[in-house]
């Protein structure tokens, strides 16, 4: 599942708007926009800083297929 698709289910399922959830993780509300419509580009410590609301975070992994 894309990222963005992700973060709006969490926040659905936990009965949040983007404000709320916005101002529960410390994060802009542009951001939670932003990341629910897909951006490129976007700072990872603060996806994680929202994913950690819900038990999740992202990290990098060696692409081992080289």
């Amino acid at each position: 599942m894309k990222l963005d698709k992700r973060f709006k289910q969490l926040r659905k399922q936990s009965n949040l708007t983007q404000i709320e959830l916005a101002k529960r993780s410390g994060v802009g509300l542009r951001f939670i926009r932003d990341v629910e419509q897909g951006k490129k580009t976007m700072r990872m410590d603060k996806v994680n800083q929202v994913l950690k609301l819900f038990g999740y975070h992202l990290e990098a992994i060696k692409d081992e297929r080289k």
